[in-house]
């Protein structure tokens, strides 16, 4: 691992102990002023840190306590000052309904570095389809 990866994986870590504690000013503190976040909620997209952070308020606010949240097959690519970055997350916790649940998602973080600092630059969020395969996908006649 390079000191570089070594940045990389600080921010991402940053940003996952950000959204366990639901702590908005420090998670948008990795966030770049002209973020583009694509998400599976309406609008879809938002860009700017204005839009992105209401967006993270809308989703620490769906939890009751803290949102648990775990990294998994994490992959970083990088080319001088810019990171491509793809992994998976479980999302968990006690929704407003009283509801524990979780959920895995999907998720590309791109990162640029200036003037020495790494930020997040662009960062898109997918969820897998119900059906993992197609032939479990259900027919017209089903």
């Amino acid at each position: 691992m390079t000191s570089q990866d070594s940045d990389i994986r600080a921010i991402l870590d940053s940003r996952v102990d950000a959204c366990r504690a639901k702590d908005v000013d420090r998670l948008m503190s990795l966030y770049s002023p002209d973020i583009v976040y694509f998400d599976v909620v309406p609008p879809l997209q938002f860009v700017g840190s204005a839009e992105v952070r209401g967006n993270f308020i809308r989703w620490f606010s769906e939890y009751e306590g803290p949102i648990g949240l775990e990294t998994h097959e994490l992959n970083i690519a990088m080319s001088g000052d810019v990171a491509f970055v793809h992994m998976l997350h479980l999302d968990s916790g006690t929704r407003n309904n009283g509801i524990d649940g979780e959920v895995w998602i999907r998720s590309t973080v791109c990162c640029r570095r200036s003037h020495g600092t790494w930020l997040i630059t662009h960062e898109h969020i997918s969820m897998p389809g119900t059906w993992p395969h197609p032939e479990q996908a259900p027919t017209a006649s089903s």
